[in-house]
């Protein structure tokens, strides 16, 4: 995700940013206890279409958490513990952890590929991206990946793994069969948050700074095109639905979500979200995007046609900035680093949808 800064919440409560403004106290270190401690398996979330139904205690302490990665057909989540320098792996289909890969300094992006038995994770305190075997979760390989590798893409005809470097405003191409740095691209600008695009088979990467969506080919491993997103102030999170062509854009320090069209390259609807929206996560099944913000005000649309329609906005918890899907079971998954003094994973359900 991105580097730490303090804003206000919602509740009067210190949370603790991605953006890339200056920290000015540890955040790693802070606990907000979360007064929804104890969800009862009907307990909804104010004008949210959400229904928890458990919080699952985790492993390691009472810190950041980032990015998931849901393995859906293999019944796994992973989860980044970043203040624990961790990566918790969950079974979704037992509701139980599995175990946990250590010794990853502040990691923040995950990514599973099933089809390489492969996790990936950028540990960002050690500028690395590790490789990590999904069967034995053992970490087979540690590569360079610039300065403040944060989130992850697969190019899976090129077979290329694509990281991207914040601080140093690129994207790091590395090759998935030799674990070797191939080439890094330059975007001019801080690189927020990476995705392919199985459709056109490219790879599109928020620029901070630029306020733009790049567009890269992993044939050539250059920059095709650059995209304006007008009105999208700090653009860096980033969920493409393949299928209806659309990229849909956090943009975190205005609090917007910028829609553009795949087909046109172009932008065509902006919407408000909550305060500082970072991670999305898309329902295939449902047509339902999930937006988690630093806030905790978590914002759900539903797609029609080319349009978003919001059909929910609420605060849910503290720090609520990480959301994944399984699009098995349409249950959605929600890390908080301080329920109680401890680390849970929310799990809930729609509840204006039959399952």
């Amino acid at each position: 995700m991105k580097p730490f800064s303090i804003i206000a919440g919602l509740l009067s409560v210190a949370f603790i940013t991605c953006s890339g403004k200056a920290p000015q106290t540890n955040p790693e270190s802070s606990s907000t206890p979360d007064s929804s401690a104890g969800v009862s398996s009907t307990a909804t979330s104010g004008t949210l279409p959400l229904r928890a139904l458990t919080d699952v205690p985790l492993s390691g302490g009472a810190t950041r958490l980032d990015y998931q990665s849901l393995d859906s057909d293999n019944g796994r989540l992973y989860i980044a513990h970043l203040g624990s320098d961790l990566m918790t792996v969950f079974d979704v289909n037992k509701q139980s952890v599995v175990g946990d890969v250590k010794e990853l300094k502040r990691v923040h992006g995950v990514l599973a590929v099933p089809e390489l038995h492969r996790v990936y994770a950028s540990a960002t305190g050690t500028n690395e991206l590790a490789v990590i075997d999904d069967q034995t979760l053992q970490i087979v390989a540690r590569v360079p990946a610039g300065d403040y590798p944060d989130g992850i893409a697969y190019a899976v005809k090129a077979n290329k793994i694509y990281v991207s470097d914040l601080h140093g405003q690129t994207d790091t191409v590395i090759d998935a069969k030799t674990n070797q740095v191939v080439t890094t691209i330059a975007l001019g600008g801080g690189a927020g948050n990476t995705q392919y695009d199985s459709v056109s088979e490219h790879v599109f990467v928020t620029v901070h700074g630029q306020n733009e969506l790049a567009e890269i080919d992993p044939g050539k491993d250059r920059v095709l095109g650059r995209y304006p997103l007008p009105g999208c102030d700090g653009s860096h999170g980033l969920n493409i639905d393949s299928e209806h062509r659309l990229a849909f854009v956090a943009c975190e320090e205005n609090a917007k979500l910028a829609v553009l069209d795949l087909e046109a390259r172009k932008m065509i609807a902006i919407q408000a979200v909550g305060a500082d929206p970072d991670v999305l996560a898309f329902d295939k099944g449902f047509g339902r995007l999930y937006v988690s913000a630093e806030s905790g005000v978590i914002s759900i649309f539903d797609e029609r046609g080319k349009s978003l329609v919001k059909i929910g906005e609420g605060f849910f918890a503290a720090n609520a900035h990480s959301v994944a899907v399984d699009q098995r079971t349409h249950r959605v998954y929600f890390p908080l680093q301080n329920v109680g003094g401890k680390p849970v994973l929310r799990i809930a359900v729609p509840s204006d949808k039959q399952l």
